[in-house]
């Protein structure tokens, strides 16, 4: 089963909470249909946030928006078929995250090739027939993760690595870049590594065993929100944070809250809402015939969040968008 959601935002909201300026849309003019495909729609703060800025977009430009995802974010089935559905349903571009670099490509070919504009956000997939990414540069993502455990812990690092979705492009280039980091740096070595079901009791278990078959690991990366907060109530059971970095990734109440009271050391946070902004953006623009205008690859900011930092203003304007 898979949902739909239909929001709109008032347009001088939207314009605040995108913190750009208004540009003006000629009411004359087509009303584009744009339909973005996601990951998933259940619990996530991540979500959550680029559904709002792919709202705000679409109120900006006038555009009829609607927002699919599958129940399971491992179903990448399901959403080759809400690809195939948003083409017969008449949508002229695609703002899509793909579940599995290889398994969502045949559909976005198949979008491409019956006349639809194909935006990637989030997670790559292996398509020519992509217009634009936009999203953070995720092998970066990984190395900032491992660079805030090198920064933050001294000696050897005995290093755990909890990652999803194993066939998605951007777990896979985190985690290169952590592995990358740790072996550049000459004093760390890849403990145990583990590719959990992207839910967060998945995480915790997942955690949980990894922690008590190596009680070696000091460094757990938890490299997207679920598997964050499952291995944050994972170190909190196992009484773990006094004597081991976490760091994670995006944030939300649960991670937010423990890298507060110390048992997430740092989160690695994205830019989630300019990811639905920019991607809605720049499917106006490319049915506009601005795609001059258009980036082939958009690069959205990341940034690395301490309690030593994380109540400084343009910290608190990452962890809290909309606040």
């Amino acid at each position: 089963m898979t949902k739909t959601i239909k929001r709109l935002l008032p347009a001088a909201l939207a314009v605040l909470l995108a913190g750009c300026a208004m540009q003006p849309v000629d009411s004359t003019t087509t009303r584009y249909r744009v339909a973005l495909v996601a990951k998933n729609n259940r619990d996530s703060e991540f979500w959550d946030a680029v559904f709002t800025g792919a709202e705000a977009a679409a109120t900006e430009y006038n555009l009829q928006l609607t927002i699919t995802a599958p129940d399971d974010e491992e179903d990448y089935a399901a959403q080759n078929q809400l690809i195939a559905d948003a083409v017969e349903d008449g949508a002229q571009a695609i703002v899509f995250s793909a579940i599995d670099y290889e398994a969502n490509a045949a559909a976005i070919d198949a979008a491409a090739a019956a006349g639809v504009t194909v935006i990637s956000v989030d997670s790559a997939v292996n398509s020519d027939n992509v217009a634009a990414y936009i999203g953070a540069d995720n092998y970066g993502a990984g190395r900032m993760a491992a660079q805030s455990a090198l920064d933050g812990t001294a000696g050897t690092l005995c290093v755990g690595l909890i990652n999803y979705e194993v066939n998605g492009a951007n777990g896979r280039d985190r985690e290169q870049g952590a592995r990358d980091a740790f072996a550049e740096s000459g004093r760390a070595r890849i403990t145990a590594a583990v590719s959990t079901h992207p839910n967060a009791a998945s995480a915790r278990a997942d955690t949980l065993a990894m922690l008590r078959t190596h009680p070696e690991i000091n460094v757990l990366i938890a490299l997207n929100e679920t598997t964050a907060v499952g291995a944050a109530q994972a170190v909190q059971q196992m009484q773990r944070a006094d004597d081991l970095w976490l760091a994670a990734f995006d944030s939300n109440i649960e991670t937010i809250d423990a890298l507060q009271t110390g048992t997430v050391d740092a989160l690695i946070v994205q830019n989630t809402y300019g990811m639905g902004y920019f991607g809605v953006e720049s499917a106006y623009k490319l049915l506009a015939g601005q795609g001059s205008n258009v980036e082939k690859s958009n690069i959205t900011a990341t940034r690395t969040i301490t309690r030593e930092n994380m109540f400084a203003m343009d910290k608190q304007k990452v962890l809290f968008p909309f606040g």
